[in-house]
């Protein structure tokens, strides 16, 4: 410990004694900490699938896998923020008088008095419009995967099985006399 970490002990000490700060409001202030990793992560998630978005848009199919690759890493962060979240807001629940499966929706209803009612209403919010935002562009960059997917599909149909365009020495082959074209733009 610190030497400055030793000098704040008093005034926390007297703010515990004092009334002025209870320890219900550790939980309260953990758990709001939880869902402001939460808001950062789902921010990043808005933010990585824009990239793919810009990425499906340009054509850049290049580095579309990394993309995915780092959307599903931000998930699997957002499952354990989520599952810490539910630990905390079941004690939280409990020490306001409520049940342990609360949502965040019933803990601003039973908040006590004081700023956390407005604290997590504004979590709340904030939740629910980066929850929309992402729904929104999962759902386009869902189509355009799949428009591509269908296009790159009706092209490889379209295209004979025996090209012929190389021999088994890895040379041109002499009966492939007609040019292919391929729409780069899909």
């Amino acid at each position: 410990m610190s030497e400055a970490d030793i000098a704040l002990l008093p005034r926390a000490a007297s703010a515990l004694t004092d009334g002025s700060w209870k320890l219900d409001d550790m939980g309260a202030n953990e758990l709001s900490a939880l869902i402001w990793r939460e808001r950062e992560l789902l921010e990043l998630l808005v933010f990585k699938l824009e990239v793919q978005q810009l990425l499906l848009t340009t054509g850049k199919t290049r580095w579309l896998h990394h993309a995915t690759n780092e959307i599903e890493q931000v998930v699997a962060s957002l499952r354990d923020v989520g599952l810490a979240r539910s630990v905390e807001v079941a004690a939280v629940a409990e020490n306001w008088g409520t049940s342990e499966d609360a949502t965040l929706r019933h803990l601003v209803d039973h908040a006590p008095a004081g700023a956390w009612s407005d604290i997590f209403a504004s979590h709340l919010s904030a939740l629910t419009q980066l929850t929309a935002d992402i729904t929104v562009l999962r759902d386009t960059n869902e189509r355009m995967l799949r428009a591509a997917s269908r296009s790159t599909q009706e092209t490889l149909a379209q295209t004979p099985a025996d090209s012929g365009v190389y021999n088994a020495s890895g040379a041109a082959d002499a009966q492939a006399a007609s040019a292919r074209l391929f729409d780069k733009d899909l």
